[in-house]
């Protein structure tokens, strides 16, 4: 009895994955019409032990964008929490040079955070609602031994620089207090996390000059960008950063009516993969004719995702 059982929850299971699917499927189909050019997505779970953008995903979205015809452009909806520069900066270069305009554009249906972020800031567009959220792209390092945890490398670098510089221009004479908090730190730990500061930056400059900033300097770029690069203003990596400040740093925002019947038509797609990506597979790479899927794999000691 309780194989029959086992194997009946199985197969409802799957039935409902292939429904799932074959809606996603109907959906992805109608907004490619709609929006005129075809559609991708590119989900990652927001579950606390799930796997980030890595370079697994820049693979995935490389072998559906093979097989698509992308003629007349790409619209691609992301969903993620963020993860590792570099693959964002490839996902951004896949998706130029797979499309046949040479741009793409990035719909956002509810999260694109910290290297989701980086990945829209590579599009033509984007395309957001009112409830849309963009973040902070300072690199987020996880430091053991203590209580938080995870930590924004700016910040760390930035209170290392204090404490130097307070030490070095104290004049009187009692530095030890300096010299305890400094003993915490690895001189060699911090010149990664500038080189990890330094690399966000450089991707974001490179993805907007080479797109919708292309008539900036790249001083003026980091001036404009300055809300996303550093966490002093967000005061938080995890604040969103919604369209409006988006289109007061210079990125090419389209702000969709949440009640239009295209925008349901893409919330409805958002809920039913991310719906996926959190119960049966970690992430999803789908356009109407083609998926992927990657399930979860635990976090290997040392990693730092954003």
């Amino acid at each position: 009895m309780k194989k029959k059982k086992t194997m009946s929850i199985i197969t409802d299971d799957m039935h409902r994955i292939l429904d799932d699917r074959q809606t996603r499927k109907k959906l992805l189909a109608e907004l490619d019409t709609r929006l005129g050019r075809p559609v991708a997505t590119l989900f990652t779970s927001f579950g606390g032990d799930a796997p980030r953008l890595d370079d697994a995903d820049a693979d995935i979205l490389e072998a559906i964008l093979q097989k698509t015809d992308l003629s007349d452009g790409l619209a691609l909806i992301i969903s993620s929490p963020g993860g590792e520069g570099v693959p964002a900066e490839r996902i951004i270069n896949i998706c130029r040079q797979y499309s046949g305009t040479g741009e793409y554009w990035a719909i956002v249906p509810s999260r694109a955070k910290s290297a989701a972020t980086l990945v829209c800031f590579g599009a033509s567009k984007i395309i957001m609602s009112g409830t849309s959220e963009l973040g902070p792209i300072d690199p987020q390092i996880f430091l053991p031994n203590t209580v938080v945890g995870k930590f924004s490398a700016h910040n760390v670098v930035k209170r290392y620089d204090v404490l130097f510089a307070k030490a070095v221009e104290d004049t009187s004479g009692n530095i030890e207090p300096y010299l305890q908090q400094l003993d915490r730190y690895d001189d060699r730990d911090i010149q990664d996390f500038r080189n990890l500061n330094d690399l966000a930056e450089d991707i974001a400059v490179r993805a907007l000059r080479s797109g919708m900033m292309a008539n900036l300097a790249p001083g003026k770029i980091i001036e404009k960008i300055k809300g996303f690069l550093k966490p002093d203003k967000p005061k938080s990596h995890a604040r969103p950063i919604y369209f409006e400040e988006a289109g007061k740093a210079g990125l090419n925002i389209e702000v969709m009516d949440l009640r239009s019947e295209t925008w349901n038509l893409i919330y409805e797609l958002y809920i039913s993969t991310d719906r996926s990506v959190n119960s049966e597979n970690g992430k999803c790479v789908e356009t109407k004719e083609h998926s992927l899927f990657l399930f979860p794999r635990p976090q290997k000691t040392g990693e730092t995702p954003r």
